[in-house]
């Protein structure tokens, strides 16, 4: 049984990929900024027999990060998967209107906490059996292909994200731990908004395929769900 920790785990993708784990027969560790008002991955803990343990998560506090590995302990006794999913996005902004707030919040979520996470886990990733660790990143965070200014403070700071997965690897795959970044694609969820095309489900689906497949040869690299490339 693989033992799975997700964070942003209450809602869209981080709520895909949770259902996707149960349904595999994994043990996961559902964490979300207020489990009260969780009622799916309530009514998700009441149906799996144990197999679903949910935590309250501000993935923005530093002291919360810190307390993670014993409560991580009191649900698994190893850590096999860690999918690094919360991540915020300032919508509306464009030249002009962006924010210092903005920016730094952006990369106290989307860039500094995973890494800090994965520190964290660290000791429990080298416990598990094929250690994985899937960061969501975006195809706007690709230096190559950037072209407009919009979303600026997400797109930069999901840049330095990739930038934390490539360090993050060259220090876990030596650990035999895989670490990847990957775009999720566009996806009909509340940050994704209403034109989005992919189904939340169909992309973490694809995505544990591509982690669970993903050798040492390809960490530290950046990813479309189907597995093909994305140019830094």
């Amino acid at each position: 049984m693989r033992h799975c920790l997700v964070t942003g785990a209450n809602r869209g993708l981080g709520l895909a990929f949770v259902i996707a784990l149960l349904d595999r027969g994994a043990r996961v560790l559902a964490c979300c900024r207020d489990p009260a008002h969780a009622e799916t991955l309530k009514t998700l803990a009441a149906a799996h027999g144990g197999r679903l343990a949910v935590h309250a998560l501000d993935v923005a506090n530093p002291t919360a990060i810190t307390a993670l590995p014993e409560v991580a302990k009191r649900h698994l006794p190893r850590l096999d998967l860690l999918i690094n999913n919360a991540g915020m996005l300032v919508s509306g902004e464009r030249f002009g209107n962006v924010s210092s707030e903005s920016l730094v919040e952006s990369f106290r979520i989307n860039a500094a906490a995973p890494l800090l996470i994965t520190q964290a886990l660290a000791p429990l990733l080298a416990l598990g059996e094929k250690p994985r660790v899937l960061f969501i990143s975006t195809q706007i965070a690709s230096i190559a292909q950037a072209s407009t200014f919009r979303t600026v403070s997400y797109a930069m700071s999901k840049t330095a994200l990739n930038m934390a997965v490539r360090r993050i690897a060259a220090e876990l795959t030596p650990r035999g731990i895989v670490v990847l970044a990957a775009h999720p694609g566009w996806l009909k969820t509340d940050m994704g908004g209403k034109s989005a095309t992919l189904d939340p489900g169909v992309s973490a689906r694809a995505l544990l395929e591509l982690v669970e497949r993903a050798g040492p040869d390809q960490a530290g690299g950046f990813y479309n769900a189907d597995g093909s490339g994305i140019p830094w």
